[in-house]
């Protein structure tokens, strides 16, 4: 089968950084599914871990974590879906991804593609999809039914893949006022297009901005955007026993400590950490990503697809790796059919 991977950690202006493979089409076995991939989407994760190092691969290593496709075979052990089902999903990253014709993925972080939504359009939901869930119900404790609406939330980094599906969940489901930064015109519009209250910038003085627009603090904050650089201006602004999330790893150490004397809380999200520990609730993505396929067939919940680069070889994923690490993209890249 077709396929795009490495063997070398490459800048991504090295035509070798991402090459045209041919490799063999897997079996699946256990709870996995065989899909037959229709479309794919780009994220910051993709080119995290394509960066350059000092390391070979021994066989072809094939990346990709947002997928959407139709259900080719599945394991003797699977049981939610069949041959012939439309389906989109972020996969593992313990895993081969999802860059190739043929992808494995285990059932139960796979869902129910939205029926209105074409596979390129689909493709560009599942990894922020599970991420700006979890980050904002699960760690952050919002209910998504309504019963927190009213108060506020910050989200650092609004206009790319997290943060296009995250204002959506925290205004229409949650109800709360959003407040979300972007650094450009088009970007802020894309914002407020998607249903945030106010933008500001996150380049400037966070706190200044805030207070001017009328708030002197936040109950939420969703870092989707360098977590060294902001969590100065995250801990001023965070409210007494307020919480953040923040999906960006740091580099350096986090003056946590700052938090104390407001009983705030700082907590990680990585959607990857059920898939990866194969904790017993692993089935949640799967109801997450049918949740979410429901809203969006009803309406509630939109794509977040930026702009389609075209079919899935390497030269295109090279371009779109490119475009993400400019830090430039507004919502999700995708690529479409071999």
């Amino acid at each position: 089968m077709k396929a795009v991977g490495l063997t070398r950690y490459l800048p991504i202006d090295d035509p070798q950084s991402l090459v045209d493979v041919d490799i063999a089409t897997p079996v699946p076995e256990g709870r996995d599914l065989l899909v037959k991939v229709a479309a794919i989407s780009v994220n910051p994760v993709d080119a995290k871990v394509r960066a350059p190092k000092d390391k070979v691969e021994p066989a072809t290593r094939v990346l990709g974590w947002d997928a959407a496709g139709t259900v080719a075979a599945v394991g003797p052990d699977v049981t939610l879906f069949k041959v012939g089902d439309p389906v989109f999903y972020a996969g593992s990253i313990t895993r081969p991804g999802a860059n190739s014709e043929f992808h494995l993925v285990d059932e139960r972080i796979v869902g129910h593609k939205p029926a209105l939504l074409d596979f390129a359009q689909a493709a560009a939901l599942p990894l922020t999809a599970i991420t700006a869930w979890e980050a904002l119900f699960d760690r952050l404790g919002v209910s998504p039914q309504g019963e927190h609406a009213g108060r506020s939330v910050l989200v650092i980094g609004g206009a790319g893949g997290v943060g296009s599906i995250g204002i959506q969940l925290a205004k229409t489901l949650a109800g709360l006022t959003v407040i979300a930064t972007a650094s450009r015109p088009e970007s802020a519009a894309w914002c407020r297009d998607l249903g945030a209250d106010h933008t500001i910038d996150h380049r400037g003085d966070m706190p200044a901005q805030l207070r001017k627009l009328g708030f002197a603090e936040v109950d939420y904050i969703l870092c989707f955007n360098d977590t060294d650089r902001h969590f100065a201006a995250m801990a001023t602004v965070i409210a007494p026993q307020g919480k953040i999330c923040s999906i960006v790893e740091n580099s350096g150490p986090l003056a946590v400590g700052d938090l104390k004397s407001k009983s705030a809380t700082f907590v990680w999200e990585f959607m990857f950490t059920r898939s990866m520990f194969g904790t017993p609730d692993m089935i949640e993505q799967y109801l997450l990503l049918n949740e979410v396929a429901r809203l969006v067939d009803a309406g509630r919940l939109r794509t977040t697809l930026g702009e389609n680069l075209g079919r899935i070889d390497a030269a295109n994923l090279r371009r779109a790796h490119a475009m993400l690490e400019s830090g430039r993209t507004i919502g999700k890249l995708v690529l479409e059919g071999f």
